[in-house]
């Protein structure tokens, strides 16, 4: 018996709809990427569109703009997934809402992180690229990205992000001395594997990080209340910045072109 060979891309479009619920053709040309349902329930009430997928592993919603947002849930391996399957539909563009743990004096909640680079600390991006292949995000779309932010005067942190399969880590000591030692500005579990599995399938890829706790400080450690004071506070200026990033970018961003060497 001869079975049947499919190509990876028929693969992807097959998939992306089996976790999203949502048709290939009403992905939009640009992609909002995030781990909470709450930003996908915003962005749908903002644009009066339906979420697909309630039932599904991920949650999609598009506007009429063209601009589409998926919640592909928590962790290195879900990013990797959600990555391979945006491969069906060939994105322009892809920028991640995520939040993150802040290392640095100067890292406080609320505060805004465009990662300059990511270490690879989680695993799932090995599968993906050697080791010696840094996870960088899209230069052209981190400057638009930048200066959305700088036209309504917020600041914002830049530096390298450390990203780590590992949840509860924050009372593992010689784990913080590491940290210490990297001058991570910060601490998620997705941003390194989306940068590498993007660069893997030529996806244009970044990440604007909202801080979320200092998890290396004695009452920083996230909690649910915590969490959800932060949500209550920043997450509506988040979600903002990112649809304001993705839609002007389509409209007036420079052409980003992805190189393989």
């Amino acid at each position: 018996m001869t079975l049947p060979v499919f190509d990876r891309h028929e693969i992807a479009r097959s998939w992306l709809p089996r976790y999203t619920g949502m048709p290939v053709e009403e992905f939009g040309d640009y992609i909002l990427l995030t781990n909470f349902n709450n930003y996908v329930d915003q962005f749908a009430e903002r644009f009066n569109c339906k979420i697909h997928g309630q039932s599904r592993p991920m949650q999609a919603a598009t506007n009429d703009d063209g601009l589409t947002i998926v919640n592909f849930g928590i962790g290195s391996p879900n990013a990797a997934t959600i990555m391979d399957l945006l491969s069906a539909v060939c994105p322009n563009g892809v920028l991640f809402l995520g939040k993150c743990g802040g290392l640095k004096d100067t890292t406080e909640i609320g505060n805004f992180i465009l990662p300059i680079a990511a270490i690879r600390g989680e695993g799932t991006s090995m599968d993906y690229m050697p080791p010696e292949v840094p996870a960088l995000p899209s230069f052209k779309l981190h400057k638009f990205v930048s200066d959305r932010l700088l036209e309504r005067d917020l600041e914002y942190r830049t530096g390298v992000i450390y990203t780590t399969n590992r949840r509860l880590w924050e009372h593992d000591h010689s784990f913080r001395e590491k940290l210490d030692q990297l001058t991570c500005i910060g601490i998620d579990m997705e941003t390194a594997t989306l940068f590498i599995v993007g660069h893997h399938n030529s996806i244009a890829r970044g990440a604007l990080l909202l801080v979320s706790d200092v998890p290396t400080t004695p009452a920083g450690v996230k909690t649910e209340a915590s969490d959800a004071a932060v949500t209550s506070k920043w997450v509506d200026l988040h979600l903002d910045l990112g649809i304001e990033a993705m839609t002007r970018i389509g409209e007036q961003g420079e052409q980003i072109r992805h190189f393989r060497y």
